[in-house]
């Protein structure tokens, strides 16, 4: 897979910033014997990561905008791009040492997502995709969604909550309706891997809600170009910025909105 220039922007962005985190990660998982524990460490990383994602692709595109996690929105000058950045998704699996975090990127054109790169520095697993051009693992492998037809078969990822919120006994709802209706239930604690994962059809399908931009725009069209649907609760295409996602291959993805539908 021969990459654009500006995908290249993006990957050399995510690579810089995930080399950044893995040095970091080490530091943690000596952190968690200590009296102060690594939270406020991991805080630090996370934005020493996002800092260096910024400088990258501010210095390669100076007209674009940016939506962080962390630094918020920063306005460009072009008026149609806009950089969408998680620079550590999955930070409370960085904080106990366990391996499953991503740098994400997405590329907003207009009102569409147009690239997205999601990396796990950890397992060294590059994910990148275009609009038209299909998604992609480490520049080698071409991705598909899983082809499995009945959710009987299916392996399904979400994630839970756990601040408190009133979304919390919708999600227990859900999961008690979907368990028994699927082959199992996963939850990562990444909802970038977890899309990237779909996309690579070792998930086959997924649905969360309460989520931010940056947490779905770098997966969305991950899932997009390998062939997967998705939509919000209500069937329509508006997850990245009502936080909910119903995602599959056509088939799984129409028999898990169904499923969902009633349950309130």
């Amino acid at each position: 897979m021969a990459r654009s220039a500006l995908l290249n922007v993006m990957v050399n962005a995510a690579i810089k910033a995930g080399r950044s985190l893995s040095r970091d990660f080490n530091e943690v998982e000596n952190l968690q014997i200590s009296r102060k524990g690594p939270a406020d460490f991991v805080s630090k990383a996370d934005l020493r990561a996002e800092q260096i994602v910024f400088d990258e692709l501010r210095k390669a595109r100076p007209t674009y905008a940016f939506l962080m996690e962390e630094g918020g929105e920063v306005a460009g000058t072009d008026g149609q791009h806009t950089w969408i950045v998680d620079p550590l998704d999955g930070t409370t699996n960085f904080l106990h040492s366990i391996p499953l975090f991503a740098v994400g990127i997405a590329l907003q054109r207009g009102d569409e997502i147009v690239a997205s790169v999601i990396y796990n520095p950890i397992m060294d697993e590059l994910y990148t995709a275009e609009k038209g051009g299909g998604a992609w693992l480490s520049d080698r492998k071409r991705l598909r969604v899983a082809s499995r037809r009945h959710l009987s078969d299916a392996v399904v990822c979400t994630g839970i909550k756990t601040q408190g919120t009133a979304n919390d006994t919708l999600q227990l709802r859900q999961l008690a309706a979907i368990n028994p209706a699927v082959a199992g239930i996963r939850r990562s604690g990444s909802i970038c891997l977890d899309m990237a994962w779909l996309a690579a059809g070792r998930y086959d399908a997924l649905w969360e809600a309460g989520l931010q931009p940056w947490d779905v725009a770098p997966g969305l069209l991950m899932v997009k170009e390998a062939g997967g649907l998705v939509t919000d609760y209500a069937g329509q295409p508006g997850s990245v910025w009502n936080g909910q996602i119903v995602a599959g291959n056509e088939a799984l993805q129409g028999a898990l909105l169904k499923a969902l539908k009633p349950i309130q």
